[in-house]
Order: structure tokens, then C-alpha cells, then sequence
């Protein structure tokens, strides 16, 4: 094509040549081993007991990352030393919300089987998915600690509605997959949970820090309390991204007022993910057909990012 310079591939933009970004990074994953963290996508929104796009977020997570540099300042070197596999979605069917379930757990856990140094990074999904991924998790790794970022407790019941995007921490309490006491919630916000619900939450000795609780603490030192009590063999993170303020993340289905800061998450994600015993980390709740100019999608990439900071920090060198 060298007698038509000015011709460029359909759909692509103005390279840099100075520039890396983590789409020059993210490779099709082809059956080769897989070793440190990589990405998948859970396109589900059926299971959701409101309005839902989530199932369009793994592409708008993956367009944000492939608009963002993967330089990092703070560790002078890019958060991937190599590169990044991508092993695609798993799938989902179109009317089954249960059978979905099961697809995406035989997924994870077969991955994870044959995989057992993948770190998963999840794009959601509504937060139903977290039933399946969280079991993978604990059943291939060992005991496992979920480190849960969201507004809502996500313990409700089943009778009224099956398994939705309300009930995930639920059904692991009541199946037994992990323990109330290794569910850490952070972000719990006022006036988007019932008596119930936190009643039955306590009652199974889950870690409950809502927002009053870390505003007048610290997110941070929150956090620094937190991890030398957790006695699990690894740390699974689950951001709900409706645990941010709704100016920080207007493209959730249950965005409110009073929640986290986006630069308050990057921080906690990024101090979190330096633990050598992280088996991985999912985002949900992200809705594009709701969002502003990909305000959440955005957020949602940085992150995966910051995760990845701070594995690379500790572990991925």
C-alpha cells in the first residue's frame, strides 16, 4: 500500500508512535497458557430487577482501555510488562438466567482448573454474575475472602424474584461458598438498603462499613484495618460501580447521591491489589445505554488499571 500513504485501516485513529496504549497491549487469547492477570467479559443485564444495558459493558469497558495509555507515572513503567490476554465472553443464553449462571461458573471454574495462575479481570455484567465468579473462585483457589465495593448488601431473597442482581451475596451465604465473616462490604449507602436485609447480613457476621463509617475513618485506613484480619487464602475484589457517587458514575441503573469518590476507589483498588494473595477482580453494574459520554465505562477501566498497578507493584514484576 506504500503508492496510497495516506490510506489507513477502516475505523483507526491517529497513532502516536511515542505512545503505548493498553490496546497495543491486549492480545486474542489462542489456548496458550495463561499466567498473571487477564481479561474476560460476562455479558449478562437479564438478571437485573431494573433497567439494565450491563450486558453492553465489557465492549465499552474494552473501548476505555484501548483509549487509555498503559504508562504509569507512579511506577515509571506500563502496568503490564508484556502483555495482556483477552479470552473473550463467555456465553450467555438468551432466556435462561439460571443456565447463564452455570455457564459462566463451568467457564471460570474450568479456566481456573486448567489455569491455576490466571488472575481473572471480570467485565460485568449485572451484579448476578458474582454468584458464579465467586464460586469458581472458591472452589478452585481454597477459602476465599470477597472484598465487596457497593451500595446495596446484595442479600436478597430469592422467593420474590429469583436470582437477580439483588440476590448473588445471598446465595453464597446460604450455600455455604463463602463464610459472612470473609464478606467485607464497603460503600454502604444510606437509604438504599432495608432492615431486612441488614439484619440478615449481621446475623451472618458479614463486615459491614457504610459510608458514614468510612467517611469519618478514612477509606484507607478503613481498608488498613481490614486486610491483617483476613485469614482467607485469597482476596477476591466485587465493585458494584454504583458504590460511586452518581456524579462520578451516572451510567449505573441504581446510581444516588452520598457514595464514593472515583479517585477514592482508584486508591483503595490500587492498595488492595498489592496483596500477593488477590485471585482476581470483577466490575459490574455498569449500564452504557445510561451513561454520559462513557463516564462509567471510563472509571470502570481505570480500575482494572489501578488494579493492575498495584499487582504489578507486588507480584508481576
Amino acid at each position: 500500500m506504500d503508492k496510497y500513504p495516506f490510506l489507513r485501516e477502516a475505523g483507526s485513529s491517529f497513532k502516536d508512535r511515542d505512545v503505548t496504549k493498553m490496546s497495543d497491549l491486549i492480545e486474542k487469547w489462542n489456548g496458550q497458557s495463561i499466567k498473571g492477570p487477564g481479561l474476560i467479559g460476562v455479558p449478562l443485564s437479564k438478571s437485573s430487577i431494573s433497567h439494565s444495558g450491563a450486558s453492553f459493558a465489557p465492549g465499552t469497558i474494552r473501548q476505555a482501555l484501548k483509549h487509555s495509555s498503559a504508562y504509569s507515572a507512579e511506577l515509571g513503567e506500563h502496568v503490564v510488562s508484556d502483555f495482556l490476554y483477552d479470552v473473550g465472553d463467555v456465553d450467555i443464553h438468551v432466556t435462561d438466567i439460571v443456565k447463564s449462571h452455570d455457564q459462566i461458573f463451568q467457564t471460570m471454574h474450568a479456566l481456573l482448573s486448567d489455569y491455576p495462575d490466571w488472575v481473572p479481570l471480570i467485565l460485568g455484567g449485572d451484579n448476578s454474575i458474582s454468584y458464579s465468579t465467586i464460586k469458581a473462585i472458591a472452589q478452585t483457589k481454597g477459602t476465599t475472602a470477597v472484598i465487596q465495593f457497593d451500595a446495596h448488601h446484595d442479600v436478597r431473597n430469592t422467593e420474590d424474584g429469583g436470582p437477580t442482581n439483588g440476590t448473588p451475596f445471598r446465595r453464597l451465604l446460604d450455600e455455604e461458598i463463602i463464610e459472612g465473616q470473609h464478606l467485607i462490604q464497603l460503600g454502604i449507602r444510606e437509604f438504599s438498603n432495608s432492615l431486612a436485609y441488614e439484619t440478615y447480613a449481621k446475623n451472618h457476621h458479614v463486615d459491614i462499613h457504610t459510608i458514614g463509617m468510612i467517611r469519618e475513618k478514612g477509606l484507607i485506613p478503613t481498608i488498613k484495618e481490614i486486610l491483617p484480619a483476613v485469614q482467607t487464602d485469597f482476596i477476591f475484589i466485587s465493585v458494584d460501580m454504583d458504590v460511586l457517587d452518581q456524579s462520578h458514575a451516572p451510567g449505573c441503573p441504581a446510581i444516588g447521591p452520598g457514595g464514593l469518590y472515583t479517585d477514592e476507589l482508584l486508591e483503595a483498588i490500587k492498595y488492595i491489589a498489592q496483596e500477593p494473595n488477590v485471585a482476581g477482580i470483577e466490575i459490574v453494574e455498569v449500564d452504557p445505554t445510561l451513561d454520559f459520554r462513557d463516564m462509567t465505562s471510563r472509571a470502570a477501566a481505570h480500575v482494572l488499571l489501578h488494579a493492575l498497578k498495584g499487582m504489578k507493584r507486588s507480584r508481576f514484576k
